[in-house]
């Protein structure tokens, strides 16, 4: 059984890779969010389910910084819609980690 994205999930994931735009192509792939953020669990829920990694530090003042794996990057785009080859080889990367 395939299972998607809740359409929450897929408006955040969405963002994060900064669709709608006009050339429908990706020009980046992350998202911040702090624990107590509207929108946290979801990011959770996408990392449990390999569409997404998670990285803390303090680089962006106690909030997570969330990246889509290229699986939940193509979940998240309209048929029409590309991710940059930049986007793309970063999300190889994400995965290989």
């Amino acid at each position: 059984m395939k299972v998607l994205m809740t359409d929450r999930q897929r408006s955040f994931a969405r963002h994060a890779l900064g669709f709608p735009n006009r050339k429908n192509t990706s020009y980046r792939n992350h998202f911040c969010i702090g624990p107590e953020g509207d929108g946290y669990s979801d990011w959770e829920e996408m990392v449990k389910a390999g569409w997404a990694v998670k990285r803390t530090g303090t680089l962006w003042g106690g909030m997570d910084m969330f990246y889509l794996t290229l699986e939940g990057a193509r979940l998240a785009r309209e048929p029409k819609e590309h991710l940059s080859r930049e986007d793309a080889f970063m999300m190889h990367k994400l995965a290989s980690k």
